[in-house]
């Protein structure tokens, strides 16, 4: 058992250090005082002025808040497809088309992202030919074919929450005489508000990394966070791109962190609720 404890505790040791080291290089090289990203300048002290240098950069900024913009709109857009996706796979048992349902839904997570590119590239274009919209493509085609992988992943979340659901819950509350809708505002919602807020994270996080997709999907002018590090990188990387990626970072970081203080008190608030509901029944 002991030989099994410290086998487990270096593999777990090991796979953080293997994880999060470059990371921590990261970070520790955004407050180098030298311009080569690689070697450290010992006779100087550690500065912020790689910090200062990227607030004052327009294109990182400009680009920063496209990123964000898109990302908001297709995570919260997904989060309703997904959400009512992961409910009719879920809820409505064998239907027809189900099968087809099930495996449009999972395409773009098992697809290459070079296919899912090209392809809602070939849509875009055919759509304006045929229709006349989207007006070429830029932030509206990026925001759809985010919308369109994203979905995907919500799916998959909401699913796997309602397939352990207590669906008693939502009998008793039906049999006390409470609408449909009702029941889904009151008994439902709450009860898988963890998965779509981790949904919602997911979907976040894929639109605001994703880079091969948005290559295929963007125009002049609508150039995201991860195209201009990307282009950054291929000429020749500069202190200022690892002050951003610190900064992301920490955004990832704090939201994590919130989110999972905000889960772990509502599953405190939940179980005692259950515990107060089980005292009143006795």
């Amino acid at each position: 058992m002991k030989a099994h404890s410290l086998f487990a505790r270096t593999a777990l040791v090991l796979g953080l250090v293997f994880l999060y080291l470059p990371i921590l290089s990261m970070i520790v090289f955004s407050f180098n005082n030298s311009r080569l990203v690689t070697v450290w300048d010992a006779a100087h002290s550690p500065t912020l002025k790689w910090y200062v240098a990227l607030l004052s950069n327009e294109q990182i900024l400009r680009a920063a808040w496209l990123s964000i913009r898109i990302a908001v709109i297709s995570a919260s857009a997904a989060v309703v497809l997904g959400t009512l996706a992961g409910m009719a796979l879920a809820r409505l048992g064998a239907f027809r088309g189900r099968m087809l349902l099930a495996g449009m839904t999972a395409a773009p997570i098992v697809m290459p992202e070079v296919i899912t590119g090209l392809s809602l590239l070939l849509l875009f274009v055919a759509l304006e030919q045929l229709i006349g919209w989207p007006k070429g493509v830029g932030a509206v085609t990026i925001t759809l074919a985010h919308i369109t992988f994203c979905m995907a992943y919500v799916t998959v979340v909401v699913q796997s929450r309602l397939a352990g659901f207590d669906e008693s819950l939502e009998e008793a509350a039906m049999d006390l005489g409470a609408r449909p809708l009702r029941v889904f505002l009151r008994i439902t919602l709450p009860l898988i508000l963890p998965a779509i807020a981790s949904g919602w994270l997911l979907a976040f996080t894929l639109s605001w990394d994703d880079l091969v997709i948005t290559q295929f999907v963007a125009g002049p002018g609508s150039s995201t966070l991860p195209m201009v590090i990307f282009s950054k990188v291929r000429f020749g990387v500069t202190p200022d791109v690892n002050a951003l990626a610190t900064i992301m970072v920490l955004l990832v970081a704090t939201g994590i962190a919130i989110s999972t203080v905000w889960m772990r008190a509502r599953q405190k608030r939940r179980a005692r609720d259950l515990q107060l509901a089980a005292a009143a029944n006795l």
